[in-house]
């Protein structure tokens, strides 16, 4: 068994361009598969969720928290992560994706203390932490 022979378990797949209410001999006519009579049976029927007028679920729990639509997602990354640079390089945002440490950079990235740092760079980011900013230093590197 492999993933070139996957394939779905037999009867579970089926057609969805089945043609209702297109007579008797098609073996959906008539109602068309609504049954007889009610609510669901006719056009118009309520949307999923709707509980008959009752106060339905998503109105009867009790809302809480906030959120802050001002809000900034910074992506943080450890100092031992830019081992994998070549000494001297200069670490950007850019350098970041196309090395494949971050993929979305959102509103920013902050280099944390974790961890221990051996190569010489220059890190050129939105945001650096004391920790991690004396280690780049202690390895000779700087931070702009």
């Amino acid at each position: 068994m492999d993933l070139s022979n996957l394939r779905p378990a037999e009867g579970s797949r089926q057609s969805d361009n089945f043609r209702r209410g297109r007579g008797h001999g098609s073996g959906n006519g008539k109602t068309a598969g609504k049954g007889h009579k009610g609510q669901k049976a006719r056009s118009g029927a309520p949307r999923p969720g709707f509980e008959g007028g009752q106060m339905p679920l998503y109105r009867r729990i009790p809302k809480r928290g906030f959120h802050n639509r001002n809000t900034k997602v910074i992506v943080g990354i450890n100092v031992n992560e830019l081992n994998r640079f070549e000494d001297g390089t200069e670490i950007t945002i850019a350098a970041l994706v196309e090395n494949g440490l971050i993929s979305n950079p959102k509103d920013g990235v902050k280099i944390l203390g974790n961890g221990e740092l051996t190569k010489k760079l220059t890190v050129k980011v939105t945001a650096v932490s004391e920790g991690a900013k004396a280690k780049i230093e202690a390895a000779g590197g700087t931070v702009e």
